[in-house]
């Protein structure tokens, strides 16, 4: 793979963090208006009707029927059970315990990809992927320790559950997005999961009074819709199609960085020389986990002898 490719997967991957860190604010400020299912298939819904109106610009491509079984089961692993799961495991458990476990992710994924990928668990990737964890635990407790939580074991296992499913998807179905577009596997992949979140959901929808919700939780939504799910998803997807699953992973420790500065900006928190030196450890844990070699170079290398 070239470089210019290779640093396309790393923007890309960079962005779909960017956009999820701002959701935490801005999609908990939404949830004053809506419950925790509503504002999932507002994404859901909202984010498959943005994905079919994009896809009447590209090329229709035909999707064989032993290939939409498997884009139904990667919509159950990269939305129903990691959207849905972790939003009712954070309805539990508290934002420190919820934003602890989502660093796990990394580590997930290198397991899953060294078991079904037989990827090779280097000493660089190890090192990394810990250094990086070290800078967004630091990043999480020294923002919000003061603050105290009230974790849930049940919420926190709920947590975890949905970084592990997520965790299959980056691995398990990559092959998917070597074989189609983005734009073809998302539209098909979010329609799955509103039909998923739709029965469940239709009462709170039917009951909320639209003249009585503010404008600003309207934009939020739309933000979640169209930044956290439509565009967030474009790129981790295309991020997915350059890039190997525990680098990809590894932009996850982005999101409470993110979030930190957005909360410095809102005027909610601030910024110290703790939060400097965590976001120093996770870029370099992401460095040198790029650094590592993959399955494919340990192979190239063998030929060569």
């Amino acid at each position: 793979m070239d470089k210019s490719k290779n640093m396309h997967g790393h923007l890309f991957a960079l962005l779909a963090n960017v956009m999820w860190g701002l959701m935490a604010p801005i999609g908990k400020s939404a949830l004053q208006e809506f419950s925790p299912i509503s504002l999932t298939t507002f994404r859901m819904v909202g984010a498959a009707a943005a994905f079919w109106l994009l896809s009447a610009f590209f090329k229709q491509e035909h999707v064989s029927h032993r290939d939409m079984l498997k884009i139904f089961f990667a919509s159950l692993f990269a939305l129903v059970f990691n959207q849905g799961v972790f939003i009712f495991g954070l309805s539990m458990t508290s934002p420190i315990d919820a934003s602890i476990v989502t660093t796990t992710l990394p580590i997930v994924t290198m397991i899953v990809a060294a078991i079904y990928l037989k990827e090779p668990i280097t000493n660089k990737k190890v090192l990394g992927i810990f250094v990086g964890a070290l800078g967004a635990l630091t990043l999480i407790l020294s923002s919000q320790m003061a603050g105290g939580g009230n974790g849930n074991l049940i919420g926190d296992l709920l947590c975890l559950v949905a970084q592990i499913s997520f965790s299959i998807y980056l691995t398990v179905f990559k092959g998917l997005t070597q074989q189609y577009s983005v734009v073809t596997i998302n539209k098909w992949m979010f329609v799955y999961a509103s039909m998923c979140y739709i029965p469940f959901s239709y009462q709170d929808i039917s009951a909320i009074v639209w003249t009585s919700v503010p404008t600003i939780a309207i934009v939020e939504v739309l933000y979640v819709v169209l930044g956290g799910s439509f565009l967030a998803y474009l790129c981790i997807m295309t991020a997915q199609k350059l890039l190997r699953p525990t680098v990809v992973s590894m932009y996850n420790y982005m999101q409470p960085i993110v979030a930190t500065i957005a909360a410095v900006i809102m005027g909610i928190g601030s910024f110290g020389w703790q939060k400097g030196i965590a976001i120093a450890l996770v870029f370099l844990g992401v460095y040198i986990v790029t650094q590592s070699k993959s399955r494919a170079d340990f192979e190239k290398a063998g030929k060569e002898l």
